[in-house]
């Protein structure tokens, strides 16, 4: 197949990449790098050029509903009316397990996102997927004031980015599903504020980590495991501390 990946250079979308060429896939990545400009549709046409599916891992790291739903909105109509416009066949987005229960700004945000793809006219498929390990990182880094580290309160099932990658090219080799596969979701449940207290130290950091249940909306719904997958979601291999166990050499140096 001809496999075009937004966000192809991010967190998720390399390993899209990776996993759709290692199986033979011709992969073409959207990205600015490339040429490419998600918002505007710039360069997309004739990129699209004989795609038969469309991987759409683009992000925007922000927790402004406006500012996230702008993006995730605009660039999902871009894309959706340029693969109409191109005969592409599957639309495949990646969003998150549990954000139609959880009144948090981004998950707000992809929830609005999920439901342009809905209504695109483009056949598709959504996987929603539990947070990555990387995600203890993103949000040590948010939460370090004065040389203390806090680490949030929150239920998480935490799963391989890797292995993200490789499910959303097992979706875009099936036919469309009209509607949500089944939810991916890593090995075990663990507690953030713990995954956050062992990268710390595993980086080296000694100082003061505490406890902390944000205020935030859509928080006490997280802390309750609204976040959590249900029990047909298909669950992924590698745990936090193997992946944790594989960049500690890299923290080190």
């Amino acid at each position: 197949m001809k496999i075009a990946v937004a966000g192809g250079t991010g967190t998720v979308g390399r390993h899209v990449v990776d996993a759709a060429r290692e199986r033979g896939h011709e992969v073409v990545v959207l990205a600015r790098s490339t040429g490419v400009d998600l918002v505007t549709g710039e360069g997309l046409d004739a990129a699209l050029a004989g795609v038969e599916a469309v991987i759409d891992t683009a992000n925007i790291m922000s927790i402004d509903r406006a500012k996230a739903e702008r993006f995730f909105t605009t660039t999902s109509r871009t894309l959706l009316a340029a693969e109409a416009r191109a005969g592409v066949a599957h639309h495949v987005l990646l969003s998150i397990v549990g954000i139609d229960g959880v009144p948090y700004a981004y998950y707000e945000a992809k929830l609005a996102q999920e439901r342009v793809v809905e209504a695109g006219g483009v056949p598709f498929s959504i996987q929603r997927a539990t947070q990555f390990h990387e995600f203890a990182g993103q949000m040590a880094g948010s939460l370090r004031f004065a040389g203390v580290q806090f680490a949030a309160l929150m239920r998480t099932q935490p799963v391989a980015a890797r292995e993200v990658g490789a499910r959303l090219v097992d979706v875009a080799e099936q036919p469309p599903a009209a509607g949500r596969s089944r939810d991916l979701a890593g090995p075990r449940e663990e507690q953030l504020a713990s995954m956050i207290r062992r990268l710390v130290r595993a980086e080296g950091r000694r100082g003061p980590v505490v406890d902390v249940a944000m205020p935030m909306r859509g928080m006490r719904e997280m802390r309750r495991g609204a976040a959590l997958p249900g029990p047909d979601a298909v669950l992924g291999v590698q745990t936090f501390d193997e992946w944790l166990s594989e960049r500690e050499p890299q923290a080190a140096r």
